[in-house]
């Protein structure tokens, strides 16, 4: 029913005008591309709905060309444009059309003017930006509507009372310090080497505006509870009126199975027998929320969610393990940057984006570790709809502390040391990214720092994430530093597979193995760079790698008997300089064979190498 819902919203969505399409523009060349980069068109980039977790149907995609101008960061707004910029797609990357970067002494300014629909006359608007990366200044027709600091988060302005007669100007000014400020940036820095990638600036993700009643659902919170057979859900309504009826109901596809009203802080509704969300078995139940008056409906929308549980428990020996619907399934899969040699930060396509999950389906994972980076929800919803559990990383900033990869080392590792001003981006990013994603089933972990980049008080920000979301588990630091806090221990070793000791650790956290692998193999013609790529152990054929990638799930299905719950293998594809992808940057080429693959994975998932004491 969900997918009905996306394509009835997507009909409404009206693109950029045809004459603004037709500016010129074509990708940067000197770089490897995507097979996707030659369906990119400025007539229609990114057009699906941004938003599968609150549909509504009235909207309008804004993607498309925009002006474009890089002004010193003293300037004010510019009266004249350098060129055209294909929105959303980040100034430094090919798909850009532009292919340079800003830095921090710098501004980036994009322009455009648009005209409302018709069918949004007399509604609030709302002008929402997936995100941008960092600090953003929109100001429509002349005057400022809002500023937002953060590169991860989705963030909306309603312009209602800025707007005017026929066409709307909107002007944004973005400014990126990248790795030379304290902000949450990921692996964005000045100067790319190794595993640090090329800066992302600017807009990244979906415009679009949306048009809205005076009394409008701005978002919900869905928990579901397999062991009480409930799905409690919550909603933020705005401008709501006394007497009115927020109306929840449930949906099996066309039965429904549930329906309720929000009074007080949320409703609850009985899920009897529920189909249970697994990786074998991604079933999504539809959710549908209406605002009535006096019997008479303000608002609507259409959302989904899944029953599933994540927890831990002991198998038969006492030592943790991690759990999914109250039984231990190992959990397998990529490190997964999310970058792309001509988008950077944005799949060219929504094919693209959909396109890695289900090929790490086919290869036989069943679980991806975003890593140091958020996707736009259309990634999530995919992950939902296939089936692929997401250990959700926070993306980094403010390095410069000692690490500790070993658990039981003291002395060595160290909090960092952060600024008033550093702890207070990270605290508002990491809120807001947990409000944002909440609603997504395939999400099982939490990781609010990976080897100690940046790790600041660790065991307080451990808490408040267990706190914040105790329907999740929290991954406190993968790869350390390590801290008596939360549920897992996560150790990171390169290149074979290791494991914390279960009889030191196992009684009081879930074991597992957040990093390993990284086995390399440069495919000519495929390579960011022609000479200094790298991997943890390169291969020259396709074979050698095989074997030794076969050998380490040899050593997996042994770590598991012991008490190893998960892992992550480096990584999806490769990424610039690093050659240590399942498949090539450009997504080309899958360097072993996925048969091969899915076959050697099989193993690992059987249900008699644990048993789960009930």
């Amino acid at each position: 029913m969900i997918k009905k819902h996306l394509l009835f919203a997507l009909m409404f969505g009206c693109g950029l005008n045809v004459a603004q399409a037709q500016g010129d523009w074509k990708i940067v060349a000197g770089k490897i591309t995507t097979p996707w980069s030659e369906k990119v068109s400025p007539a229609e980039t990114l057009p699906e709905y941004p938003r599968p977790q609150l549909v509504r149907a009235n909207w309008k995609n804004l993607n498309g060309l925009w002006n474009y101008a890089v002004k010193a960061k003293n300037e004010s707004t510019p009266t004249t444009y350098e060129g055209k910029i294909l929105v959303p797609f980040a100034i430094e990357s090919a798909l850009s059309g532009v292919g340079r970067t800003v830095g921090k002494d710098s501004v980036l300014w994009y322009n455009t003017s648009i005209t409302l629909p018709a069918g949004m006359k007399s509604k609030k608007i709302l002008l929402h930006f997936g995100a941008v990366d960092w600090k953003t200044t929109v100001y429509v027709n002349g005057k400022e509507a809002g500023t937002h600091e953060g590169g991860f988060d989705p963030f909306s302005f309603d312009i209602t009372p800025l707007l005017k007669k026929g066409k709307q100007e909107i002007v944004v000014r973005v400014w990126d310090p990248t790795d030379e400020g304290p902000q949450p940036r990921g692996k964005q820095v000045k100067k790319p080497e190794g595993i640090w990638y090329t800066p992302v600036t600017g807009i990244w993700q979906t415009v679009w505006v949306e048009a809205v009643a005076a009394t409008y659902i701005a978002g919900t919170k869905q928990t579901p509870d397999i062991d009480q057979q409930t799905i409690t859900v919550a909603a933020d309504v705005q401008n709501l009126q006394a007497g009115d009826q927020v109306n929840v109901s449930a949906w099996d596809g066309a039965t429904k199975v549930a329906e309720g009203q929000i009074s007080g802080e949320a409703a609850v509704l009985k899920i009897a027998s529920p189909k249970l969300w697994s990786p074998t078995h991604p079933f999504l139940y539809d959710l549908r929320l209406s605002v009535t008056r006096k019997g008479k409906t303000i608002d609507e929308v259409q959302s989904y969610f899944a029953m599933r549980k994540s927890s831990i428990g002991k198998d038969a020996n006492g030592i943790q393990r991690m759990l999914l619907n109250n039984e231990f399934v190992f959990q397998y899969g990529p490190l997964d940057q999310g970058w792309w040699p001509d988008g950077l930060y944005t799949a060219p396509t929504d094919e693209a984006l959909k396109f890695d999950i289900a090929q790490t389906k086919a290869m036989g994972f069943n679980m991806i570790r975003k890593h140091i980076k958020v996707e736009p929800a259309r990634w999530y919803y995919y992950c939902d709809q296939l089936g692929m559990l997401v250990w959700q990383d926070m993306p980094s900033g403010d390095l410069g502390n000692g690490w500790e990869q070993r658990p039981g080392i003291i002395g060595r590792g160290t909090d960092q040391n952060r600024s008033a001003e550093s702890e207070a981006y990270y605290r508002k990013e990491w809120d807001a990214i947990i409000n944002t994603l909440y609603n997504f089933p395939s999400i099982v972990v939490w990781t609010p720092f990976n080897e100690a980049w940046g790790q600041f008080k660790t065991v307080e920000i451990a808490e408040w994430t267990m706190k914040k979301d105790p329907s999740r588990l929290v991954n406190t630091a993968s790869g350390g530093n390590f801290y008596p806090v939360g549920p897992i221990i996560d150790l990171h070793n390169y290149p074979e597979p290791a494991m914390p000791d279960p009889a030191v650790f196992g009684d009081k956290r879930a074991i597992v193995l957040g990093e390993f692998g990284g086995l390399g193999l440069p495919v000519e013609g495929h390579v960011w760079q022609q000479k200094n790529n790298w991997g943890y152990q390169s291969f020259k054929n396709a074979n050698d790698l095989f074997n030794r990638y076969a050998g380490f799930m040899d050593r997996l299905e042994s770590l598991i008997k012991q008490g190893l719950s998960a892992a992550v293998y480096t990584q999806t594809t490769d990424v610039e300089v690093e050659i240590n992808g399942l498949m090539t940057y450009d997504r080309k080429v899958q360097k072993m064979e996925l048969e091969k693959l899915k076959q050697v994975h099989q193993k690992l998932y059987n249900p008699a190498l644990v048993n789960i004491k009930k």
